[in-house]
């Protein structure tokens, strides 16, 4: 009866088994979340999915556990430079997170993974690929081009996933992914993800799936219910001192701050550093070495704050993130859902805090009240709680204040202060001069030996010589 009532519940009665169940709960993942007991199942079955959810809904587990338990059905043979299934991202770091899951999931199973994605080495990359893989994680500008040249063999693909796919098509990514997916095999099974629904998304769907199960777990533009929302109006030129201030509060201890632009991050980081505090950007003109460095201490702790672009909006999944600050609103409405989504995240609660100029942002306000269905509540901006953290340069400048004078300017014994060593009568340098550059093996013989200019005679000396 024990046995019985183990196998009728939690990823066990959605058919997933043997070493992958084990695997989920060693994750600690005993009770599926809806978007899985949805999708699982019609994925085992080997039917296309729709599936529409907001960020942190489980995703990546729904597609992946179906997918990986019809792999291990299929033993170690592989194809070189194939792979089995492709799921394609939008953006790098959420290609890395899928991996990373898959990976978990997989413990314990001979299951090849790779990565494919811009801003690392291209030659690493063609070499994991040359014995064939089981999954392949890739965004679709590097895969098309390593497909066009010959370097990855997408004829034996099964499965394919596109995970955020409305982000993707956001990102000009829709021709790509459609001369991928026609790269594939012609009989795959096909799960398309997506957090919105706009017509180019229902399109795209339309084109790829057959008779797709649609699932849906939360209306469109949906915000987490446990995610605290407020709206400070502040003045453009006023929002890197309010940001400051806002941060000396200690309870806002792991914070993403989006910014609109790559400049705005990047000019955000230097004041809120100027300031004192531990702080990193990530954003698409840093390379993927640099985005990870970042990504990891803020992970880790090292990091309190994360200063982004909307290109980190779904592909940051830490654990932990109390306050999202929306520093600027962003262009598309959409994208306010995805933000603020990286708090609040598996029950948690969390706070989202938006920095609104009354002036300027008018009209992407109401935007985004339209997509999310509610008005923000508004309040002012809070003053200060503490002190800046302790500036780095100024205990420099200090420290370099209380130290003795550069050697060069020391007065050496019996010299008076001011006194340089250089300061010597005008003879004695030009006799030591000589007497270094000389060639005659006189000088010092660890100085650079300069030969004397050859000069030619005059005729007039010359003729008096004869």
């Amino acid at each position: 009866m024990e046995l019985e009532n183990i196998e009728n519940s939690g990823f066990a009665a959605l058919g997933i088994t043997g070493v992958l169940l084990k695997a989920t709960e060693n994750a600690g993942m005993s009770e599926p979340k809806p978007i899985q007991t949805q999708a699982i199942p019609a994925q085992i079955e080997g039917r296309d999915i729709l599936g529409i959810a907001q960020t942190g809904s489980g995703k990546t587990a729904a597609f992946s556990l179906p997918i990986l338990a019809k792999i291990i059905g299929l033993g170690d043979k592989r194809r070189a430079k194939t792979a089995r299934a492709l799921i394609l991202a939008p953006t790098r770091e959420l290609a890395v997170q899928i991996e990373e899951t898959i990976r978990t999931l997989s413990k314990g199973a001979h299951v090849s993974t790779a990565l494919v994605l811009g801003g690392v080495s291209r030659l690493t990359q063609i070499k994991k690929m040359q014995p064939g893989v089981d999954v392949l994680i890739a965004t679709p500008g590097r895969l098309t081009d390593l497909v066009r040249e010959n370097c990855i063999d997408l004829s034996d693909t099964h499965w394919l996933v596109l995970d955020e796919a409305d982000r993707m098509l956001d990102m000009g990514f829709i021709n790509d992914v459609k001369r991928i997916a026609k790269a594939t095999r012609k009989d795959r099974q096909t799960a398309l993800f997506s957090a919105t629904m706009p017509q180019e998304v229902a399109s795209l769907a339309a084109g790829l799936l057959r008779d797709p199960v649609r699932v849906e777990v939360a209306p469109q533009g949906t915000t987490a219910a446990e995610i605290t929302q407020v709206l400070h109006p502040v003045p453009t030129k006023e929002k890197k001192r309010v940001l400051s201030g806002m941060l000396t509060d200690q309870s806002m201890a792991s914070v993403i701050v989006f910014t609109r632009t790559k400049h705005g991050a990047d000019a955000v980081t230097r004041n809120l550093e100027r300031d004192g505090y531990e702080v990193a950007a990530i954003h698409g003109n840093k390379s993927q070495n640099a985005r990870q460095r970042a990504l990891n201490g803020f992970k880790d702790g090292s990091v309190r704050i994360l200063v982004a672009t909307d290109i980190a909006a779904r592909g940051i999944d830490v654990v932990g993130i109390s306050h999202v600050v929306n520093y600027d609103l962003p262009d598309e409405p959409e994208s306010y859902v995805h933000r603020i989504g990286r708090t609040g995240r598996n029950g948690a609660s969390g706070a989202a805090i938006t920095l609104y100029d009354p002036a300027a942002e008018n009209a992407k306000l109401r935007a985004v009240e339209r997509v999310i269905r509610m008005k923000l509540p508004v309040k002012e901006a809070p003053a200060p709680v503490g002190p800046l953290p302790v500036k780095p340069k100024a205990e420099k400048t200090e420290a370099a204040a209380q130290r003795p004078a550069d050697n060069r300017n020391r007065p050496k014994s019996g010299q008076k202060p001011g006194h340089r060593d250089h300061a010597r009568p005008h003879g004695e340098r030009r006799e030591n001069r000589e007497k270094i550059w000389s060639n005659d093996g006189s000088g010092d013989q660890r100085a650079p030996q300069k030969k004397k200019p050859f000069r030619r005679r005059r005729r007039g000396a010359g003729a008096k010589a004869a």
